[in-house]
């Protein structure tokens, strides 16, 4: 008995389906256990619906979460809808540097000031319309 080679090559394909699938399922496991470890009683989460707040109290028998979103605002969620702990990062400063070159022509969507730009225009076609007017 013969085995052809796209059998060989359909058992291959299989072998690094599962492979795949038994790792990211470690990883999976990994990161909800360093979650769980992170998840404690002062530390700010958000929750998979986007809510931001801070964990107030935990009950591990009910898996029940008391999360203050504001002050004065307690929530009890499921825990398993505590999606991550977060840590907050500092604000990179914001460089501006605007050239303005009078004698350049405007960028691409830069407004530009359309009385001073169109005066000369506008005052030539509103003379020629009075000298229209006097001829007639």
């Amino acid at each position: 008995m013969a085995i052809d080679p796209l059998t060989i090559i359909m058992l291959v394909v299989l072998a690094v389906l599962v492979f795949f699938m038994f790792r990211n399922s470690r990883k999976r496991k990994a990161q909800a256990e360093e979650l769980q470890s992170k998840v404690a009683v002062g530390a700010e989460i958000m929750t998979n619906f986007g809510l931001y707040g801070t964990i107030l109290e935990m009950d591990d028998e009910e898996n029940q979460v008391l999360v203050e979103s504001t002050p004065g605002t307690v929530l009890r969620v499921h825990r398993q809808t505590v999606t991550r702990v977060v840590t907050p990062s500092p604000l990179a400063p914001v460089e501006e540097s605007i050239d303005h070159d009078d004698d350049a022509a405007p960028a691409y969507g830069e407004r530009i000031d359309e009385t001073t730009a169109d005066a000369p225009a506008a005052n030539e076609s509103a003379v020629s319309k009075t000298e229209k007017k006097d001829d007639e």
